[in-house]
């Protein structure tokens, strides 16, 4: 998830959410706060939320194959904040025993609501419109970084140490907080006092809206589908929004006790995949994903390898 504050119980290392983002097999319901990843006697295959360098990820795509296997995995979506990374030339490729998936997280912004949602899209091959987009966001990350930044500069008179280039994200600067000598502030309470939702230095994005993003998505990818639907402050409201779309990630690590029965009933409503994953932004993947059950629906919509 992006772009959301590091408190209020959220998991942790999942980008810019902080420490800032059914058909399932036999899964059980969740009461560990893992959304219903806890596969009773089977193994997870499938991770199909990880981010790299590329966002706010600290792991380098040439290092998601041996971070896979550490963890049993066969299959790895990168799903790098409003970019296709580059350096995957096929929608499915196999690395290293792996077989990865070309995918996206898009913040997007439905009518009528405050709260912007991530939508999660599977085996991108970006049409010239979706490339418009992503660059046009791109401006807009480098831009509010700057301004971020010098905020932040000017209110504790420092310089801090901050790549500002594409990809860029309020967890490069909260690290760049925390690294910096001329502060106590740690990379939470950059969050907490500066750059959270409100805070002094915070600075909105201008986001795609949810139906040009839907639109883009589709015509881009072989599926779409809502992530994390329970961390978001009206889950209801974003679980409406399924309607519209082919998925949802129902296995994820909240980080707290949830109740996944309302992914379940958008499921049955709305005739989706149940995708799931770890929101890896380091290199520990499959605290959330798949088992081979549960991949199956997925996996027969995707393009081969």
């Amino acid at each position: 998830m992006d772009d959301a504050s590091p408190v209020g119980g959220d998991a942790g290392g999942v980008g810019e959410s902080g420490p800032d983002e059914l058909d399932g097999g036999d899964l059980e319901v969740a009461t560990d706060g893992t959304g219903g990843t806890a596969a009773e006697g089977r193994d997870l295959v499938a991770d199909l939320h990880v981010h790299t360098t590329v966002s706010d990820g600290t792991m380098a795509l040439a290092d998601v194959p041996a971070a896979a296997r550490r963890a049993g995995l066969d299959w790895v979506a990168v799903t790098d904040h409003d970019r296709v990374h580059p350096g995957l030339a096929a929608p499915i490729e196999r690395r290293d025993g792996v077989t990865l998936v070309r995918g996206i997280e898009l913040r997007v912004e439905p009518a009528g609501t405050d709260e912007r949602v991530d939508l999660l899209g599977y085996a991108v091959e970006p049409t010239p419109a979706l490339r418009r987009e992503l660059e046009r966001l791109q401006r807009d990350r480098v831009e509010r970084a700057r301004r971020i930044v010098d905020c932040i500069e000017t209110r504790l008179g420092v310089d801090l140490d901050v790549d500002i280039r594409e990809g860029i994200g309020r967890p490069h600067v909260a690290r760049a907080v925390d690294a910096c000598d001329g502060t106590d502030l740690g990379y939470d309470d950059a969050f907490v006092e500066l750059i959270d939702d409100g805070g002094p230095c915070y600075v909105a994005r201008d986001v795609t809206s949810f139906d040009r993003g839907v639109e883009l998505l589709r015509a881009s990818c072989a599926l779409v589908g809502l992530a994390h639907p329970l961390r978001y402050d009206d889950p209801e409201a974003a679980l409406a929004l399924t309607a519209e779309l082919d998925a949802v990630e129902r296995c994820y690590p909240y980080g707290r006790p949830v109740d996944p029965a309302p992914v379940e009933a958008a499921i049955e409503r709305h005739g989706l995949l149940a995708t799931g994953g770890s929101d890896a932004h380091e290199d520990e993947l499959g605290t959330a994903g798949l088992d081979a059950d549960g991949f199956e629906p997925v996996r027969d919509r995707l393009p081969p390898s």
